[in-house]
């Protein structure tokens, strides 16, 4: 067996295992907008924010007190 034959399912198998790692997350906020993110957004951040992406790729930053929860989806 070669480098090649060995190489594309290793690949393919570690890829699998790293999208297993993320954990869709729902964010939501004191008026009721939920959005959904890939994966656990960052905690509290220094200026008083939570930072995260969601599915759509879009950068999103709010203030801690308009987040009511942080919780995994089901």
């Amino acid at each position: 067996m070669n480098i090649k034959t060995l190489g594309l399912p290793l690949v393919v198998a570690a890829f699998l295992a790293l999208a297993g790692c993320s954990t869709a997350t729902v964010v939501t906020l004191q008026n009721g907008t939920q959005y959904l993110t890939k994966d656990m957004p960052d905690t509290e951040t220094r200026d008083g924010f939570y930072e995260f992406e969601d599915i759509s790729g879009a950068k999103v930053k709010v203030r801690a007190a308009e987040v009511a929860n942080v919780r995994k989806e089901d």
